[in-house]
Parts: structure tokens; C-alpha cells; sequence
């Protein structure tokens, strides 16, 4: 008797760019994350929503770039995260 073996299935994702993920964080502050993840970039519009208006736009200087950090970070992790096969 033969034994038949099933068939092997592989699901091919895309890595993320972390550069950019970095220059749309940049560029485009919390829409840009919308590129590494809705939750994050959810999280980013209210913390600058909150900082801007706590410091009447000034604090945007920070929290902007922040994305930008942000992006790049977001995206390593999900590229090591499908290297480990999470």
C-alpha cells in the first residue's frame, strides 16, 4: 500500500520596508503608518491630536520625526516576525 502525502503549502508575504515605513512616518506623520500597521498609526493621530493642542502646535516638532521612528521600528519587527514564522 502507497502512502499519499498532502501537499505543502507555503503562503509568500512581502517584508515591509523599514526606509520606507521611516520616510512616509516622516513625510506624512501618522497616515504614513498606516504602511506598518492601522494600530499604530491610530495611536500616533491621538498622541499628536493631544500634544497639539496641550502645546498649541510646538510639540508637533517632536512627535512628527516620532512616526518616522516609529515606521522604521514597526517594520523590523514584522519582517523578523516572518522570519521566525509568527
Amino acid at each position: 500500500m502507497s502512502q499519499v502525502s498532502s501537499p505543502q503549502v507555503v503562503i509568500l508575504q512581502i517584508p515591509k520596508s523599514p526606509m520606507l515605513a521611516a520616510v512616509l512616518g516622516f513625510f506624512f506623520g501618522p497616515l504614513g503608518l498606516l504602511y506598518v500597521g492601522f494600530v499604530p498609526a491610530l495611536i500616533m493621530f491621538g498622541v499628536n491630536v493631544v500634544v497639539a493642542v496641550l502645546t498649541v502646535g510646538f510639540g508637533l516638532f517632536l512627535t512628527w520625526p516620532l512616526c518616522a521612528a516609529i515606521g522604521w521600528a514597526r517594520a523590523n519587527h514584522y519582517n523578523k516576525n516572518q522570519l521566525a514564522g509568527k
